[in-house]
């Protein structure tokens, strides 16, 4: 992970007004990164923020299995995702599986402002940093022979 990280912005729409708050709120931080968004909420930062940003296909179109493909290929970093707890939505098979990979390849994760502050505001952030990927293979091999 070089010193200037990858990072996606993601919020559900009964969030995307926090999301907005904590992008503004570092806007100067974040600037000096490759951003990433989802559908409307990309739409939101780029219009509100001002800010460079990729912006992907709505979560229940793609966008979710597109960040996903995104960790899966070694091209994301940081996932900051302000989702709902309180809505069931039609995509949370792909949230989870957002979720998974995340974990799976060790990318860093916030799903709330304050984990999304401590992550910010790491020493960690603002350096060159080498994640540990844990190597699943031997894990799958024992499943299939089992």
């Amino acid at each position: 992970m070089k010193i200037k990280k990858k990072i996606a912005l993601v919020a559900h729409d009964e969030r995307k007004q926090d999301m907005l708050e904590w992008v503004k709120f570092n806007k100067r931080k974040l600037s000096g990164h490759e951003l990433f968004a989802t559908g409307t909420t990309g739409k939101i930062l780029i219009t509100e923020c001002e800010l460079g940003i990729t912006r992907l296909k709505s979560g229940p179109l793609g966008g979710d299995q597109q960040l996903g493909a995104m960790i899966a290929n070694c091209g994301l970093d940081i996932l900051i995702f302000f989702w709902d707890p309180l809505t069931s939505h039609p995509h949370d098979v792909d949230v989870k599986a957002l979720l998974r990979m995340s974990v799976l390849y060790n990318v860093a994760v916030a799903c709330n402002r304050s984990t999304a502050d401590y992550l910010i505001s790491s020493p960690l952030f603002d350096e060159e940093y080498q994640p540990v990927i844990k190597d699943y293979g031997r894990a799958i091999a024992r499943r299939v022979i089992q």
